[in-house]
């Protein structure tokens, strides 16, 4: 099974120490798109394109696939996988580690910190002007396939709440977060089961 490690936006890398390690150990073939070139408008799209370019040239088109999305790559969820459908390639499963939930209509990213009572992000002079405020992707019909919330950061203990009144499998780890590369193909396997 193919693991797609969703970045956070604007460059940043994903981080999860040993999460690639332990999930080959545990059958995953861990793939890691790189995104670099959200930092203009329109932010959201721009990702979505790029990730999902990223997975077609990494990933054959029939390889089941679960899709692990980290930081603000999160509310994007349902975009990367609307694309993933289009491209015909089966997604079995999503996993969101530490990161706002995706919201339906066409919110801000903004308007889900709010909503998600998240704290404020710390000024970031490399955050782009507009980018909290565009409107995000709307995807009316997802989840199409199990989810699951994998929590490390206190800071988001609001939407791994909400993550479980929706159904979703949700692993708390803030009291170790050490741990959270071993949870997460426990956690997969317990969707794609």
């Amino acid at each position: 099974m193919i693991t797609v490690l969703l970045p956070p936006t604007l460059g940043v890398a994903f981080s999860l120490p040993r999460a690639e390690r332990v999930l080959s150990a545990h059958g995953h073939h861990p793939v890691l798109p790189t995104v670099t070139d959200d930092d203009t408008p329109p932010h959201a799209a721009r990702y979505v394109a790029r990730v999902s370019l990223e997975i077609n040239r990494l990933v054959a088109t029939d390889a089941p696939t679960v899709l692990v999305a980290q930081g603000d790559a999160g509310p994007l969820l349902g975009a990367v996988a609307a694309a993933q459908r289009a491209a015909h390639r089966p997604v079995l499963g999503y996993v969101l580690l530490d990161g706002p939930l995706p919201q339906p209509g066409s919110p801000t990213r903004e308007e889900i910190s709010r909503n998600q009572k998240l704290p404020d992000p710390p000024f970031s002079e490399g955050e782009p002007a507009g980018y909290r405020t565009e409107r995000l992707p709307t995807i009316p019909d997802w989840p199409d396939a199990p989810c699951g919330y994998l929590l490390t950061d206190p800071a988001h203990a609001h939407p791994a709440r909400l993550a479980g009144m929706r159904g979703w499998r949700v692993r708390d780890l803030t009291a170790e977060p050490g741990t959270a590369a071993e949870a997460l193909p426990e956690l997969i396997a317990e969707l794609v089961r």
